[in-house]
């Protein structure tokens, strides 16, 4: 009951925008700043993976349209329309949880340099400093493959919403032919997507691997 109970409170503490209250409460669960740190560039790097196949999941869908004769393009269209907005709450849940991680290791990597200013120990502060320097270049590389990966949604996102609207107003034969480009385009940016999705979630991993 008690662990629910300060669950409750971390997700309102986050829901009213108070950090301080959030990271006490989870503190008292036994997780530091680290560790949630850790915890959210987990979900972020699976957010990744399933936004990464959804698109890939929209676009199969498109190819399909070229099997298709008239009668079935309404059902189709319902199909395709479902699948874009997956892939809108799959996007809108990357970039919050990039959100989430970037505020926390912003904490985080402040509450270090302080606690590394009040070490008196010329020694022990050295190493300290020089461990901060260094997680703060691993975070670096995993912030921009997480920035770089979500900006590539927007595009691709922009593109399949253009098609499904265009099909809507146009359920027939010779609406299949106009779109051929846009299949092409879409087929581009989802496969960049994909690709900065796939680095930007192996950069997730090692930083997991490396960050203590």
């Amino acid at each position: 009951m008690r662990v629910k109970i300060l669950l409750f409170a971390a997700l309102l503490a986050i829901a009213c925008g108070c950090q301080t209250t959030y990271y006490a409460v989870w503190e008292q669960l036994g997780k530091e700043k680290r560790h949630l740190l850790k915890d959210n560039v987990e979900k972020a790097r699976d957010e990744q993976e399933k936004a990464s196949e959804q698109f890939k999941d929209a676009l199969t869908r498109i190819k399909e349209l070229y099997g298709l004769d008239g009668g079935d393009l309404e059902d189709f269209y319902n199909k395709l329309n479902h699948d874009y907005e997956a892939c809108k709450r799959r996007a809108g849940a990357v970039a919050e949880r990039i959100d989430t991680v970037e505020e926390i290791a912003a904490d985080l990597f402040e509450e270090w340099q302080n606690e590394i200013d009040e070490i008196t120990d010329q020694k022990l502060k050295a190493k300290s400093r020089q461990s901060l320097k260094e997680a703060k270049v691993r975070y670096a590389r995993l912030s921009e493959a997480m920035v770089k990966a979500e900006a590539r949604m927007e595009p691709a996102l922009g593109h399949l919403h253009d098609y499904v609207l265009y099909l809507k107003h146009n359920l027939n034969a010779q609406a299949i032919g106009a779109l051929k480009q846009e299949v092409d385009d879409i087929e581009i940016e989802v496969a960049a997507l994909v690709k900065d999705m796939t680095s930007s979630i192996q950069e997730a991993d090692e930083f997991l691997k490396t960050f203590e």
